[in-house]
């Protein structure tokens, strides 16, 4: 187990903020962009391997969230470690936002962590990358910036042994100035598998980037869940941020009609 101590100097930044003075109305953030962790953690008692895993990360979310802000010219707000040492899109209260088990696998570097350890990951990981996006929308509220929050992530093609259909999903609450248009679009693709609030809803304590800072501010907020064997290579990543940009382009204009924060009626499939 590590004490509670400074990260090392062989650390990097453990949150990064991309274009922050971008045109784009959207703020895209990427909660488990990596799966680095810092030396002092070692690999938490895992076998090397186990890291590439998406009980360490989520694989490919970046890369595509990456070439949709810079083809949105929007800002991207990105975690730097391992959602092993400290899950950002949880709750300070969840019970895996410092996970022991993840899916079927134990983490041994997280099993009986003291309580000064705890709060040492969330002053190193978690509140750095929550402050970044308070301080970005806080910056674009002030100058009068209308602000989406899209949060962009990867989920596995089987789930404790249980196949999931679905090429991409599109999770939300009350809300739906973004999420109904974006679904609208995506079922609008002959042949494209779309959940609605699958494989994860805001039941499932997904959502806490966007509510703690979206949705308390009543901005325009959707989560975007592509499954991770469409984007493990570039030639995916390529397609499916071509595919997310163009329909973003063409929805800025309907939110912009839209009023901020307004709650839509739930669609057909949710939880």
């Amino acid at each position: 187990m590590e004490t509670a101590r400074p990260a090392s100097l062989a650390s990097p930044e453990t949150v990064r903020v991309t274009n922050p003075g971008g045109s784009s109305p959207f703020v895209l953030t990427c909660d488990h962009a990596s799966n680095f962790l810092p030396p002092e953690f070692g690999t938490l008692g895992l076998a090397a391997e186990e890291l590439s895993r998406h009980i360490a990360w989520d694989p490919g979310a970046l890369a595509v969230a990456r070439r949709m802000a810079e083809a949105l010219d929007a800002t991207l707000v990105e975690t730097r470690i391992s959602r092993l040492v400290i899950d950002c899109n949880r709750p300070l209260d969840a019970p895996d936002l410092i996970s022991a088990i993840s899916e079927t696998t134990t983490i041994p570097g997280n099993v009986d962590l003291s309580a000064e350890s705890r709060a040492w990951r969330v002053a190193f990981a978690y509140d750095p990358f929550h402050a970044a996006i308070e301080d970005v929308i806080s910056e674009r509220q002030a100058s009068g910036r209308e602000t989406w929050l899209v949060a962009v992530h990867s989920f596995n093609p089987v789930y404790k042994g249980v196949p999931r259909p679905w090429e991409i999903g599109i999770i939300h609450d009350d809300d739906t100035s973004l999420a109904a248009p974006l679904i609208a679009a995506l079922r609008s693709r002959q042949g494209l598998a779309v959940g609605v609030n699958e494989p994860y809803s805001p039941a499932d304590r997904v959502y806490h980037t966007l509510e703690f800072h979206g949705r308390r501010r009543r901005l325009p907020c959707a989560m975007i869940e592509i499954r991770n064997d469409e984007i493990s290579g570039e030639e995916g990543q390529q397609r499916w941020a071509g595919l997310l940009t163009s329909i973003m382009r063409v929805i800025e204009p309907q939110s912009r009609s839209a009023s901020v924060g307004a709650v839509g009626t739930q669609m057909d499939g949710d939880h």
